[in-house]
């Protein structure tokens, strides 16, 4: 019996439309599908991930064409039709396999290059089917490995380093003003979508108080609720900017919200403290001469966007040195497995070669009327170096690589000349 497969199935976001992956997503938990995979006799090692992006099913077995069939139907039948899903499912085997989960770990595989975010969902996965024990042997040490090279591209490359989202576009510039966010207050006016998401990431780097300001107060008051901060009207806005450190502006009126006379007057009141606006509304909200007061950063939607495309190609950069550890480390993975089909042939040649020395000892020693203990010794320590360097050049052709000859015909062929399975049964059997 060879080596088991390690086959991965999946769907994700570049070739499934996302009708498809919301029918697939395991929105259960993991639990229940795991214990459905318990019923399939073919299956020994899995593990599941369903993300919002992708759901992927990695297992080993012996029959992998019944086995994904198999899978497949016991998953996802009743929610999607074969049909369906005929051109979505991508199917990856052994090295293939290896690479993509490597691929998949260090963010290289989505949508946003570089996100932090697939790691800690591929660690959660893992936590649920180590609770299971559904991951043996190979997906643990897959797994772990998979873990360890998302770490090694996050330290030798700037992968996750540059923002790719408006929202932490935002963020980034506000670092580069203010240096340290921690204790800094934002003001935002109106609640779009992406003003709330970068008032998101700003909470997350530390800044102290959020005020939200709105045409709806009952809107400004429950996005102030989210963020622990306080609503106020639009007419108290300059008021309120005297302690604001970063305004970002989102509203969907037609004309300018703020002037640069506005903010001139407000200027000498705060002592030209330094004032960060980010204005994210089309038409634009905030008038674009504000820009040119002293300690004040005015960044509109394409000053954004350019950001963002600048550090989208930094990221794609970078993602060419993080593919090229993602390849090193899927051949170091491959001789690992490759080292794990040929110790079992390794085992047993050395268990037939003692078993044949200690059967000659057995039968000449006793023959040897007169010797002491310590020539016995030397006797049985002679048999055994025989027995190794015997053993050295065919243990060598097992573990080298061949250009022409494949590790499995190898492993045959040893097993073939040395009658492995034939004598090591007998040994077994009669330990003659």
């Amino acid at each position: 019996m060879g080596q088991d497969s390690i086959v991965l199935l999946g769907v994700n976001h570049k070739k499934t439309p996302l009708e498809i992956r919301e029918k697939m997503a395991l929105s259960g938990g993991y639990e229940e599908p795991l214990q459905k995979l318990r019923e399939l006799k073919g299956l020994k090692e899995y593990y599941l991930l369903s993300t919002c992006n992708r759901v992927e099913i990695l297992f080993t077995c012996q029959e992998p064409e019944q086995m994904r069939r198999e899978v497949l139907d016991l998953l996802f039948a009743g929610k999607v039709s074969r049909e369906e899903v005929a051109g979505c499912i991508y199917v990856y085997e052994n090295q293939e396999a290896v690479h993509h989960i490597f691929m998949v770990s260090s963010s290289l595989d989505s949508m946003i290059v570089g996100e932090s975010q697939i790691l800690g969902q591929l660690k959660e996965a893992f936590r649920h089917a180590s609770q299971q024990n559904t991951a043996g042997l190979i997906l643990n040490k897959l797994l772990h490995k998979s873990f360890s090279v998302a770490k090694r591209v996050r330290t030798e490359t700037r992968i996750g380093a540059s923002a790719v989202s408006i929202s932490y576009a935002a963020v980034e510039l506000g670092r580069k003003i203010f240096g340290d966010l921690h204790g800094k207050c934002v003001m935002l006016i109106g609640a779009g979508e992406m003003a709330e998401l970068a008032a998101e990431h700003l909470v997350g780097q530390g800044i102290q108080e959020v005020v939200v300001a709105n045409r709806t107060l009952e809107r400004a008051m429950k996005l102030a609720a989210r963020f622990q901060g306080r609503a106020v009207g639009l007419d108290e806005i300059v008021e309120q900017l005297l302690d604001v450190d970063i305004l970002i502006s989102s509203t969907g009126a037609q004309g300018l919200v703020l002037f640069k006379k506005d903010i001139s007057q407000l200027m000498r009141r705060r002592r030209n403290k330094p004032l960060f606006f980010i204005d994210i509304a089309v038409p634009r909200d905030l008038d674009p001469e504000i820009n040119t007061l002293e300690n004040v950063y005015l960044y509109d939607i394409d000053d954004l966007q350019s950001v963002v495309e600048m550090n989208r190609e930094q990221r794609e950069k970078e993602a060419v040195k993080a593919q090229r550890i993602v390849e090193e480390e899927t051949l170091k993975f491959q001789r690992w497995l490759e080292g794990m089909e040929v110790t079992p042939t390794i085992v047993d040649l050395r268990a037939v070669a003692e078993s044949i020395c200690q059967a000659e000892l057995a039968k000449t020693l006793p023959r040897l009327n007169g010797i002491s203990s310590k020539e016995r010794k030397s006797i049985e320590r002679m048999a055994s170096s025989i027995v190794a360097k015997m053993l050295y050049h065919p243990m060598r052709y097992l573990k080298t690589d061949h250009a022409c000859i494949a590790q499995s015909e190898r492993i045959m062929q040893v097993r073939t000349l040395f009658q492995l399975n034939e004598l090591n049964e007998h040994y077994k059997q009669t330990g003659d």
